[in-house]
């Protein structure tokens, strides 16, 4: 029976099964926070049944762990349908057995997708262009910071101890001998995501101090949001081996850069490959600037998905290689929206508004949904952005307390997302914010404790 399931695993999972018996499967889905939940059982018993049940209550926990009452949902936590999505079988290989993890699909009782599944909520959208007959390409790029371990949350972090005895250094981007530094846990990030089939376009330096950036090949936005989810597991655990943290925090050092997860899109036919953001002629289509067009006109009504935490807003510092606007410009790092140097066949548009903290699933279906709304209203973006764009009117909410009406009373983006989403998301949102704003902070007791 084992065997049986084996046979219909991918590639990679069956090659790292070849030398090992099959001991564990986690099961896994994605919370709203990107959070992996599930349960562990043994092979055999995994290979033995078709799906397992999990209540509907996980999608309104808040990330401090609380439990989010909506008005007209009632909180009787019946059961969701899992069911394994054996395509997205995968190692992992930082466990001491043989150990396979598979996301599941989440179904209701009566075999309808969960709308609160964060998931379903990015297949949704990718279904939308997809009775178009168009096919959404997406393409990652992930930055995160290592860290010296944490376990004082009042300390602040620190970077982490390279292999000369000395601490991080900022300020040293696409330094190859800064990432030496910490070399064995790239090593490991290496040979986990080889194991796991997952492929690595690049891993590269960023300006802060201990802070990485990996990019993902261009794909399927549904497989990428998969692996990201994946990644971010991986990276964590390799880190943990050398003794140091991997942190996905928008900004988790003062005066540092924050972390990005970059968002590079494009849209071709599905029947013939063509990329419909190119004309005829090679140029920009108008159904490229329309995408443009959405993006800046529906962003601000989805930041709240994009930076889901009040941290996330400290990334959003003039001169501190993170946009502050929605303006488009072309090979331009200070404009929300940039036009890579590409090829007509490869032309895309890189959103740089997501913090690395957001869910991919919801972040990808967010920066898409804005996208499919200009494409539908034919939206013309306003006049290329050329120059210095950090002067240019913020554009965006800059606190998760403005973020966060935007994110409700937005009607065209809860049509595309789905309605009973936007529902569940914002009120989780408020109840977060709402115990954020208990806390009293090291800022307050020092400077106003005595002085005011």
């Amino acid at each position: 029976m084992v065997r049986a399931l084996i046979d219909r695993l991918p590639e990679a999972a069956q090659a790292y099964l070849h030398h090992g018996k099959l001991e564990e499967v986690e099961c896994v889905i994605a919370d709203l926070a990107g959070v992996a939940r599930g349960k562990a059982m043994p092979g055999l018993k995994f290979a033995r049944q078709t799906h397992f049940y999990m209540p509907n209550s996980v999608f309104l926990q808040t990330i401090t762990g609380d439990w989010t009452e909506i008005d007209g949902m009632p909180y009787t936590e019946p059961d969701m349908v899992l069911t394994p999505d054996l395509s997205t079988a995968t190692a992992a290989p930082w466990t001491a057995d043989w150990t396979l993890q598979i996301i599941h699909e989440i179904a209701d009782q009566e075999g309808n997708p969960v709308p609160t599944a964060p998931r379903n909520v990015l297949k949704r959208v990718v279904g939308l262009f997809e009775a178009q007959g168009l096919t959404p390409i997406v393409a990652p790029e992930l930055e995160f910071y290592l860290v010296a371990p944490n376990t004082d949350p009042a300390k602040e972090v620190e970077p982490p101890m390279g292999r000369s005895g000395r601490r991080a250094a900022a300020r040293q981007a696409y330094s190859l001998s800064a990432i030496d530094e910490y070399g064995p846990v790239i090593d490991d990030i290496y040979d986990f995501a080889e194991a796991q089939g997952i492929e690595i376009d690049g891993i590269m330096q960023e300006g802060g101090a201990g802070q990485v950036e990996l990019n993902m090949r261009h794909g399927d936005p549904v497989r990428l949001a998969d692996e990201i989810f994946f990644f971010k597991r991986l990276i964590r655990e390799a880190a943990l081996r050398h003794n140091c943290y991997a942190t996905f925090m928008a900004k988790p050092i003062q005066n540092e850069p924050g972390s990005a997860m970059h968002i590079h899109h494009s849209v071709v036919e599905s029947a013939s490959g063509r990329n419909i953001f190119t004309d005829a002629t090679g140029q920009d289509s108008e159904t490229f600037l329309h995408f443009i067009g959405g993006l800046q006109r529906h962003m601000p009504s989805i930041i709240a998905l994009i930076a889901p935490y009040v941290n996330s807003y400290r990334r959003y510092v003039p001169d501190f290689a993170a946009p502050i606007n929605l303006e488009w410009g072309r090979d331009n790092r200070t404009t929300g929206l940039r036009v890579p140097v590409s090829s007509p066949h490869s032309r895309r548009v890189e959103n740089r508004l997501a913090g690395m903290d957001c869910n991919p699933y919801l972040a990808i279906a967010g920066s898409l949904a804005c996208g499919w709304l200009g494409m539908r209203e034919k939206r013309p973006p306003a006049a290329e952005f050329e120059g210095d764009a950090y002067s240019s009117d913020a554009g965006i909410p800059r606190t998760f307390g403005e973020a966060l009406p935007l994110f409700t009373d937005a009607k065209a983006v809860h049509e595309v997302l789905g309605a009973e989403f936007c529902k569940v998301y914002g009120a989780v949102k408020e109840t977060e914010y709402a115990e954020f704003l208990q806390v009293i902070s090291p800022w307050e007791r020092e400077h106003l404790l005595l002085n005011v």
